[in-house]
């Protein structure tokens, strides 16, 4: 699939940088601030952002993983079994402050099933979230407290992530559905 890079790994990593620092500023240092990434790429990025955080604050910064494919809407009445992954989130969430992580804001649905998810294991003080990609197109009443790169986009174009972790690279490409050239 042919697809224009928009983020290269010099720029994700100075993204990925100046987002952190807004998570501080907002919240005025890292007290009672916990990072929770949507698995699979809000994970990595989730990690990413809390060792910034960490190293500039100087306190540890709890770091949770959370499947939503429970949560999901788009799977009722599918005759196929999701695939489970793991939620890894260890510590309390009642009282803290969530910065909720996910690669790509689309439509807002993720982000709902991960509230859903979230608030079955307590009640944090606040949930803010941070994505990397904001490319438009919501069904729901939903907006990221942080953004990386706003790219807005046709509904037949597609935002890659790609992370070091999975993909070999840190990326962001734009393509469109039929894999010839997107234009930015």
């Amino acid at each position: 699939m042919s697809a224009n890079r928009l983020i290269d790994a010099a720029g994700m990593r100075r993204t990925v940088t100046r987002l952190a620092h807004e998570v501080i500023e907002s919240n005025r240092g890292a007290e009672q601030l916990a990072v929770i990434g949507i698995r699979t790429r809000g994970e990595f990025l989730a990690r990413r952002v809390a060792k910034l955080v960490e190293e500039i604050e100087g306190q540890p910064i709890p770091v949770g993983i959370l499947d939503i494919t429970l949560y999901r809407d788009d799977l009722r009445g599918r005759l196929d079994q999701p695939l489970l992954q793991s939620t890894d989130i260890i510590f309390d969430v009642t009282g803290k402050t969530l910065i909720l992580v996910d690669d790509v804001l689309y439509t807002g649905r993720t982000i709902r099933s991960a509230l859903n998810a979230i608030m079955d294991l307590g009640r944090p003080r606040s949930i803010q979230l941070l994505v990397l990609v904001d490319r438009g197109h919501r069904e729901l009443p939903i907006k990221a407290d942080y953004v990386g790169k706003s790219i807005p986009t046709s509904l037949a174009q597609e935002v890659q992530v790609r992370m070091v972790e999975l993909d070999g690279e840190d990326a962001v490409y734009l393509s469109d559905a039929a894999g010839k050239e997107a234009r930015s």
